[in-house]
Protein backbone atom coordinates (compact mmCIF):
# COMPACT_ATOMS: atom_id res chain seq x y z
CA UNK A 1 0.00 0.00 0.00
CA UNK A 2 2.81 2.39 0.83
CA UNK A 3 4.43 1.72 -2.55
CA UNK A 4 1.24 2.83 -4.32
CA UNK A 5 1.13 5.93 -2.16
CA UNK A 6 4.74 6.61 -3.13
CA UNK A 7 3.68 6.83 -6.76
CA UNK A 8 0.94 9.35 -6.06
CA UNK A 9 2.29 11.38 -3.11
CA UNK A 10 5.96 10.66 -2.36
CA UNK A 11 6.27 13.12 0.58
CA UNK A 12 3.34 11.51 2.40
CA UNK A 13 4.79 8.08 1.82
CA UNK A 14 8.13 9.22 3.26
CA UNK A 15 6.29 10.66 6.25
CA UNK A 16 4.62 7.30 6.89
CA UNK A 17 8.01 5.59 7.01
CA UNK A 18 8.83 7.73 10.05
CA UNK A 19 11.17 10.30 8.52
CA UNK A 20 9.37 13.54 9.38
CA UNK A 21 12.10 16.07 8.64
CA UNK A 22 13.00 14.43 5.34
CA UNK A 23 9.31 14.34 4.37
CA UNK A 24 8.97 18.08 5.02
CA UNK A 25 12.14 18.80 3.05
CA UNK A 26 11.01 16.63 0.15
CA UNK A 27 7.60 18.32 0.17
CA UNK A 28 9.20 21.76 -0.01
CA UNK A 29 11.27 20.67 -3.00
CA UNK A 30 8.60 18.49 -4.64
CA UNK A 31 5.91 21.17 -5.13
CA UNK A 32 8.11 23.69 -7.01
CA UNK A 33 9.73 20.86 -8.96
CA UNK A 34 6.33 19.68 -10.17
CA UNK A 35 5.30 23.19 -11.14
CA UNK A 36 8.47 24.30 -12.91
CA UNK A 37 9.49 21.03 -14.58
CA UNK A 38 6.02 19.91 -15.54
CA UNK A 39 6.35 16.63 -13.66
CA UNK A 40 9.67 15.52 -15.12
CA UNK A 41 11.25 15.27 -11.67
CA UNK A 42 8.39 13.24 -10.17
CA UNK A 43 10.06 9.85 -10.91
CA UNK A 44 13.10 10.94 -8.90
CA UNK A 45 10.92 11.45 -5.81
CA UNK A 46 9.14 8.15 -6.41
CA UNK A 47 12.47 6.32 -6.46
CA UNK A 48 13.55 8.10 -3.28
CA UNK A 49 10.32 7.10 -1.53
CA UNK A 50 10.61 3.47 -2.71
CA UNK A 51 14.19 3.29 -1.47
CA UNK A 52 13.21 4.67 1.95
CA UNK A 53 10.26 2.27 2.22
CA UNK A 54 12.50 -0.68 1.35
CA UNK A 55 15.14 0.51 3.82
CA UNK A 56 12.55 0.86 6.60
CA UNK A 57 11.29 -2.68 5.98
CA UNK A 58 14.83 -4.05 6.06
CA UNK A 59 15.45 -2.28 9.37
CA UNK A 60 12.27 -3.81 10.84
CA UNK A 61 13.27 -7.22 9.52
CA UNK A 62 16.67 -7.04 11.22
CA UNK A 63 15.15 -6.05 14.57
Amino acid sequence: MNYLLAILLPPLSILLTGRVILAILVFLIWIPALIFSGGLTHPMFILLAWFLIFHAREDRRHR
